[in-house]
């Protein structure tokens, strides 16, 4: 710690090289002339106190004690215009860098009830937190008095004895930590997944309190919960939550093997379902196949077919009258029998065939060549059977002079 003050000529300089443990400080120096330097540090404040009040408050920076820097101070005491002459005055620089980890911990037990199983129990805690000025003018008025400093001792204490602001830190804990775990429900058996939440409910309380004294407390901590592992309460605790722990850890494996096993039966009935799909898809597949091989064949058989006939000179006309000739051949001409209903058909046919083609409106180019060769193909039948004859022994559709059968001459 350093204090100056330098007289150069009939200026005085008053500055603070301090040390970051002391929060205040108060200059040894009480009377100043007008025109003292006044030399204020980055993360200080340089405050005038008079009877017992703070006035002017000067931020970092270099400054020329005049009664217009001094506008509060010459509404209080009047100030001496002239050089020579010397103002009476209290100046406190205060430090507003951030005091670090200055730990705390409780005295004392805690007692309360579990908020989840009901006993009661006993707890302690310890911690960390940092701490800070926010209002230069509450701090003074509110801590300093006519104290001529104030520091990490101050905080913290010393022979064994407790700092103000420590005394103050463990009080608001002892006395809202047992209603905080109890107001949001938190088993002792699993505080220690809590301790941030805790620790900024605290940090809110605590702070409600500093603001008053010209504080803040940017960060508080909660590093540890001390439980009382002696405590048949606490064991017997401990076995039950085991317990119940074991219980739904079983239900939950129960659970999960139940999820599995409707899950492997859902992933078998969606295989067996896309095994048929595959399986129906490569049957009409190879059936597209096999059909589309049989038309390619018939195709293929169709065009050889047309080649030979137009080889042979044949025509489609023709081979159709061919076919249908030798069919009613065979079904009575060609047998011996039935020779009149046969060629009667064959003419019905014939007919027919050129009926067809008003009937059905196909078309004349088509039809025609068809239909002329089946009405000729019926009038030859026609005359031959006009010339066939039967025999009285009973032999029919005899063509030649003499009966087949039993050599009488045909009659005129």
């Amino acid at each position: 710690m350093n204090q100056q003050i330098k007289r150069e000529g009939l200026v005085s300089i008053i500055k603070y090289d301090e040390d970051n443990e002391t929060l205040v400080w108060k200059h040894p120096a009480e009377d100043f002339k007008m025109g003292t330097q006044l030399i204020v540090h980055e993360s200080q404040e340089a405050v005038f106190f008079k009877d017992g009040r703070a006035l002017d408050v000067f931020g970092a920076g270099r400054y020329t004690l005049e009664t217009q820097r001094l506008p509060l101070l010459d509404q209080f005491f009047k100030l001496p215009s002239d050089t020579e002459r010397t103002f009476h005055s209290e100046i406190y620089y205060i430090n507003l860098a951030t005091q670090m980890g200055i730990k705390w911990g409780t005295d004392s037990k805690i007692r309360f009830l579990e908020p989840r199983s009901g006993m009661p129990i006993e707890i302690g805690a310890c911690g960390e937190f940092n701490i800070r000025v926010s209002n230069s003018r509450k701090l003074l008025l509110k801590v300093i008095g006519t104290a001529s400093g104030f520091d990490r001792e101050n905080l913290l204490g010393e022979n064994g004895e407790k700092g103000y602001f420590q005394s103050l830190v463990i009080t608001q804990v002892k006395s809202s930590l047992a209603q905080i775990i109890k107001e949001e429900n938190i088993s002792i058996l699993e505080i220690d997944a809590e301790l941030m939440r805790l620790s900024d409910i605290l940090k809110t309380k605590i702070n409600s309190m500093f603001e008053e004294y010209g504080l803040i407390m940017p960060d508080f901590f909660i590093n540890r919960v001390i439980t009382p592992d002696d405590d048949s309460n606490y064991r017997r605790m401990k076995e039950q939550y085991a317990q119940q722990y074991l219980l739904v850890k079983q239900e939950e494996i129960r659970r999960k093997e139940a999820e599995a096993a409707a899950e492997r039966k859902a992933v078998e009935a969606q295989t067996e379902v896309r095994l048929k799909v595959i399986e129906a898809q490569g049957n009409a597949e190879i059936l597209k196949i096999q059909k589309s091989a049989e038309a390619e064949g018939y195709k293929m058989q169709a065009a050889a077919e047309a080649a030979e006939m137009q080889m042979k000179g044949y025509t489609y006309q023709q081979e159709t009258s061919r076919l249908v000739g030798m069919e009613a051949m065979k079904n009575g001409i060609a047998n011996g029998t039935g020779t009149t209903s046969a060629l009667g058909d064959l003419t019905g046919l014939g007919v027919g065939l050129g009926a067809m083609g008003g009937v059905m409106n196909m078309t004349k180019d088509a039809l025609s060549p068809l239909a002329k060769e089946g009405v000729e193909m019926g009038q030859a039948m026609g005359e031959m059977l006009q010339a066939a004859w039967n025999c009285p022994c009973g032999q029919l559709g005899n063509t030649g002079n003499f009966c087949s059968n039993c050599g009488r001459k045909r009659s005129e």
